[in-house]
């Protein structure tokens, strides 16, 4: 019987100049991070935000992101390797970033924007989560360019066989399922956002991004391959484990929110 699968070939670089390469991962990363730009900008104009305070809240969630995001991926994965190669932490272009470092990252950069212009932590955090499932989209389309972070072998007919890894059995494209996951709550933050004209319960996307995003993350584990051999030990990998806490946190996030929301309504 012959499976029908999907031969993933795909060169992680899009055009050398010299000795440097253009690769499809940097490249996706940064065009993310300009669309968010832009469509964080579009939701804070609508807000009347003075301009500086957009680029400047721009500035720390890019910043907070991705050093968070980096940072978590060599902590909680790789450190085994780079506390003998410190100098590769900055290499982010090479790959191996960790959506669990980028949350915490991020919510960093909002408390400093918050403290900086004394505006709520969960205001800031509600509208830049819409953007931040996008980024993470791209960023799991670079992986996939990257013929990285693939799934478990499959015979499902969308099995990816990825050349360029070495493999010759089809495999879950693990990096796709997450892509459209994300792309999904971004859009439906986006669109939810709109449609309130801008009047968000402070909290609520918030908490709904941090459970929507890591309970995805959490059940497609279940068909992704393991990134490093100490998994092979755990009963569930390492990002089930991390995944956990950030959803009960989304959950506590909510109740807060409520509480918040209830609070305020006695007051009127």
């Amino acid at each position: 019987m012959t499976i029908i699968s999907i031969v993933w070939n795909a060169s992680p670089e899009i055009f050398s100049i010299g000795s440097h390469a253009i690769r499809w991962y940097g490249m996706l990363f940064a065009v993310s991070f300009l669309l968010g730009y832009l469509i964080l900008g579009k939701i804070l104009s609508r807000e009347n935000i003075p301009q500086k305070e957009q680029d400047l809240l721009s500035l720390y969630l890019i910043l907070g992101t991705v050093i968070g995001a980096r940072l978590g991926h060599c902590l909680f994965y790789e450190w085994g390797y780079y506390k003998d190669h410190l100098f590769e932490l900055v290499q982010v272009w090479k790959g191996g970033l960790a959506s669990h470092g980028g949350a915490i990252g991020l919510l960093a950069g909002s408390i400093i924007y918050s403290k900086q212009f004394k505006r709520s932590v969960w205001w800031v955090f509600d509208r830049a989560v819409i953007v931040i499932a996008l980024v993470a989209c791209f960023v799991r389309l670079g992986n996939l360019m990257n013929s990285e972070i693939y799934g478990k072998p499959t015979q499902l007919p969308w099995g990816f066989i990825y050349v360029r890894a070495g493999e010759t059995l089809a495999r879950h494209p693990t990096q796709i399922y997450e892509a459209l996951a994300y792309f999904i709550i971004f859009l439906t933050l986006l669109l939810l956002y709109f449609i309130k004209k801008g009047n968000i319960k402070e909290g609520f996307f918030s908490a709904w991004f941090i459970i929507s995003l890591f309970t995805a993350r959490f059940f497609i584990e279940f068909v992704k391959d393991v990134q490093v051999d100490f998994e092979h030990e755990l009963f569930i990998n390492m990002g089930q484990i991390l995944s956990i806490p950030f959803i009960l946190l989304g959950f506590t996030f909510l109740w807060l929110a409520y509480k918040r929301e209830k609070k305020k309504q006695q007051t009127l």
